[in-house]
């Protein structure tokens, strides 16, 4: 038994990252959106926006605590952005995302610290570097260690499709209310 759930989370550890991450950034999304949503509901969403991240970044920490404990990277590598010997670029990348998650955390925990008058600009800026930190973990994840199980392979396609929908929603709907403040 013991056996079977050390095989699980040294490689299931890291989907349940992502697939939180990306749940994440989807309730996110949805939080924002005002057409759909009462303010009631986007503070649910808020809710559970920040509790899944908070879980996002828990598998993450086990993610990487379990490949340091498998010798499959460095601590080293773990924490210095393309430091690994064996796979510097796609190690690198979950390094890398792994800081982006950590920092845009880090915003919305001190959200309040930015409601100044334009400073929500700065705030929105620094929290969008989830998408980019998003899309490295996708490649991580994707091309990283052995070859993606067919379940895994599905989720990572549920991902994208998941976030691609919800931006392409946000984007006709930010378009839609410019045209109609032109007016």
């Amino acid at each position: 038994m013991a056996e079977r759930a050390r095989e699980f989370l040294d490689f299931g550890a890291g989907v349940l990252a992502l697939v939180s991450l990306t749940s994440t950034v989807l309730w996110g999304l949805a939080a924002t959106d005002r057409r759909l949503l009462g303010s009631a509901h986007r503070l649910l969403a808020q809710g559970v926006h920040r509790g899944l991240a908070v879980a996002g970044l828990g598998f993450l920490a086990l993610h990487v605590w379990v490949k340091i404990a498998e010798d499959r990277t460095s601590a080293t590598a773990a924490a210095v952005p393309f430091a690994d010997s064996g796979h510097p670029l796609l190690i690198g990348l979950g390094t890398l995302a792994g800081y982006l998650f950590v920092a845009v955390a880090v915003t919305g925990a001190v959200r309040s610290a930015f409601s100044g008058l334009g400073r929500s600009g700065r705030w929105r800026a620094l929290h969008m570097a989830a998408y980019p930190a998003w899309g490295a973990a996708l490649v991580h994840g994707l091309h990283t260690g052995r070859p993606a199980a067919g379940w895994a392979t599905a989720g990572y396609a549920l991902c994208v499709s998941g976030v691609g929908a919800a931006l392409t929603l946000r984007w006709r709907s930010r378009l839609r209310e410019a045209r109609g403040a032109r007016r």
